[in-house]
């Protein structure tokens, strides 16, 4: 019974998500002036991650692993090769990665 009631559901929420109803793009313009709760959370979002990263980087004094990165480019650059600290790049890109959470969410609210 659960699994017919369940089946009907899906059949006529799929009948319904096809159908267009012809505004002229009304309710796009509607949408983009309402206020949206989604701007503020990215904000936050990326104070906070932004924040996060500045502990991280003092904590782990970030300045001398840059240093030694540099100091270790500069002087292996005549060779071609090149030492790579992989908490570093990790770091980075976790950085990177959890900033671009909230813009990716706020393009995907306001493309729905």
């Amino acid at each position: 019974m659960i699994e017919d009631n369940d089946r009907l559901l899906q059949q006529f929420f799929s009948e319904a998500a096809s159908q267009q109803i012809a505004d002229d793009g009304f309710t796009e313009r509607v949408m983009q002036h309402l206020p949206s709760r989604m701007n503020w959370f990215v904000r936050i979002w990326n104070t906070v991650c932004i924040g996060l990263f500045v502990v991280l980087f003092i904590v782990f004094r970030g300045w001398d692993l840059l240093a030694v990165q540099l100091e270790v480019m500069l002087r292996t650059m005549s060779t071609h090769s090149f030492s790579v600290n992989l908490l570093m790049v990790f770091t980075v890109i976790f950085g990177l990665l959890f900033v671009g959470v909230g813009e990716v969410a706020l393009k995907v609210k306001n493309e729905v």
